[in-house]
């Protein structure tokens, strides 16, 4: 027997004894092929997550601000006179006072002053329409309120709402040195002071005329070319007004007016504020917001420059409208609270009175409806083609079209229910009952497809040892492989739900777009759901709803995170080790 040759040299411990170089550089590739494929591995992931999370960031920092209400606390009258004039305490009466009115009091009792009625009814417009519902709710709640006065939380306006959460223009004070005199303390007036403390603000405006006087010529200059009429009419009227701005900017005169298209600038002196018209070094014009305090009864004190950045005529808000707010919030009369409301109020024309009350319970029935449809139908179809269908041309396509029917858009199923279920049954539109319907119809293929994948998975020797011992192929299958197969079947439906709770385009097709104000009593009431409701809010024009729709959104990402950790959990808890 010939004894095998040892490599000369030996060999390195750990490693083969016959290596040649060629397999060693193989060998190198190979590892540097895993590691770059565990990289982009990582990087996927990475990729992936970032994503993610700069949308769930994106949906909570748009959404948060939602959870949030603006309320004014004030301490109201609820006048008898004006609640049960003849002392019935009818409920019936006593919902249908003025509350509304009840409240608008309120505020005319902390501004007295303001007396015009265009004021009166700007003032008035810092309260939503819904603020004296809360007072109705309190006198309802408890009659003996009626002649007394109750602490309450008066709902704001979706605009003051939005500017005190900081969408909207932010308040800069600045420090004074000089003495100031108002001519005044009411109208228009007059204020001089005793050192150049306007200069800055003057300095800042004049800058704000060349650029706009810049962004003016630039403008025309890239129309200039243009062979229209109203275009050229439109660039001589840009060089015109460009020239006028610079001019402003050129002149030496240390005097200027401001529009609505300038930053807004005040004046807070004598406990009162001032809009500045025209600005000067060391004197101002302007109107009187808030009244001023007479020289003997203002207490001594330093005076301030108050700018709003945001120009008027670029905010919901005007001047007048954000002093009062700013008086109210420095009396410390408004309070943030959180906003119970966006989950006990059905949906509302108004930003700061709608809520998803009334889309969570319709959520809720369309999911009855369709859990209490697919569940059932979806098992037995899975355990009939599983275990009792026979194998032959017809199973075959049956089980093809259910594939196929689990990857058909869900518009689809829309346009079948309002075929058949609207127009031909006659049921009732934006109903729960039609839109689990619908979604049944299309959750069912998923179901028997998990059902299925959920009964191959159990070991065919139990059924064998089922059959062995006297059980019909019926009893094999309820008893012993049905519950095994049950955590699969369980989790495949769950996850079925929570696709038809976050699907649209189905319930669209059938009338569940309309506005619906209440909240469902029934699978037959008109209803809405949650990501109808998210649809509907992000189409309307007001700021307001952006918060209110990425808030909703939110919900419906926790109903939806619930949903599959259910499943998760189910998986893991009746998982079956063979």
């Amino acid at each position: 027997m010939t004894d095998v040759a040892a490599p000369i040299g030996g060999a390195a411990p750990g490693k083969p004894a016959f290596r040649s170089r060629i397999s060693e550089a193989r060998l190198r590739k190979r590892y540097r092929a895993e590691a770059r494929l565990r990289l982009y591995g990582i990087l996927a992931l990475l990729v992936t997550g970032s994503f993610l999370i700069a949308v769930l960031a994106s949906v909570m920092w748009q959404g948060m601000p939602a959870f949030r209400q603006n309320v004014l606390i004030a301490d109201v009258p609820l006048p008898a006179s004006e609640i049960d004039p003849a002392g019935t305490r009818e409920l019936a009466v006593i919902r249908a006072a003025d509350y509304a009115k009840i409240a608008r009091a309120v505020l005319q009792a902390e501004f007295p002053g303001v007396t015009a009625r265009a004021d009166r009814k700007r003032l008035n417009g810092l309260l939503s329409t819904g603020a004296g519902d809360v007072l109705r709710d309190a006198v309802t709640a408890d009659s003996a309120l009626i002649g007394r006065r109750t602490r309450a939380g008066l709902i704001l306006s979706d605009d003051v709402d939005l500017y005190l959460k900081g969408n909207g223009t932010s308040v800069v004070e600045r420090i004074t040195y000089g003495n100031a005199v108002p001519s005044g303390t009411e109208g228009e007036i007059t204020m001089l002071t005793s050192a150049n403390d306007f200069a800055p603000d003057l300095v800042a405006i004049k800058r704000q005329l060349a650029l706009k006087a810049q962004r003016l010529r630039a403008e025309a200059d890239r129309l200039a070319y243009s062979e229209d009429a109203a275009i050229k009419a439109k660039v001589d009227e840009f060089r015109t007004e460009a020239a006028g701005l610079q001019a402003r900017f050129d002149s030496v005169r240390s005097e200027e007016p401001l529009d609505g298209s300038m930053p807004s600038l005040l004046a807070r002196i004598n406990g009162g504020l001032v809009k500045v018209t025209t600005i000067h070094n060391s004197r101002i014009d302007g109107q009187v917001l808030i009244p001023l305090q007479s020289t003997a009864e203002a207490a001594p004190g330093t005076w301030q420059v108050v700018s709003y950045p945001v120009a008027e005529a670029n905010r919901k808000l005007a001047d007048q409208e954000v002093a009062w707010v700013e008086q109210l919030r420095a009396k410390r009369a408004i309070e943030s609270r959180f906003n119970w409301q966006f989950f006990t109020n059905g949906d509302s024309r108004e930003p700061e009175l709608a809520g998803i009350k009334g889309a969570i319970i319709g959520s809720a029935l369309t999911l009855l409806v369709t859990i209490a449809i697919c569940l059932p139908l979806g098992v037995m179809a899975a355990i009939y083609l599983e275990e009792f269908a026979p194998k032959n041309w017809l199973t075959d396509l049956i089980e093809i079209n259910i594939n196929n029917l689990a990857a058909v858009p869900s518009i689809v199923f829309g346009l079948l229910g309002l075929a058949v279920f609207l127009n031909f049954f006659g049921m009732p539109r934006s109903a729960p009952l039609v839109g689990g319907l619908v979604l049944a119809l299309l959750v069912l293929p998923t179901i028997i497809i998990a059902g299925r994948a959920a009964l191959k998975s159990v070991p065919p020797s139990i059924k064998q040892a089922a059959l062995s011992v006297g059980a019909s192929h019926q009893q094999a299958i309820w008893h012993h492989v049905l519950p095994l197969a049950m955590p699969g079947i369980m989790t495949g439906a769950i996850i079925g739900m929570a696709h038809a709770l976050g699907e649209t385009a189905p319930l669209l097709m059938i009338g569940m777009v309309a506005f619906i104000v209440d909240v469902p009593q029934s699978f037959t009431d008109a209803a809405s759901v949650l990501p109808v409701q998210i649809y509907l809010w992000s189409d309307l024009p007001e700021p307001a709803f952006q918060a209110k729709t990425a808030a909703a959104i939110m919900v419906l990402l926790v109903f939806l995170f619930l949903m599959n950790g259910f499943a998760i959990f189910l998986r893991k808890r009746f998982e079956t080790k063979w």
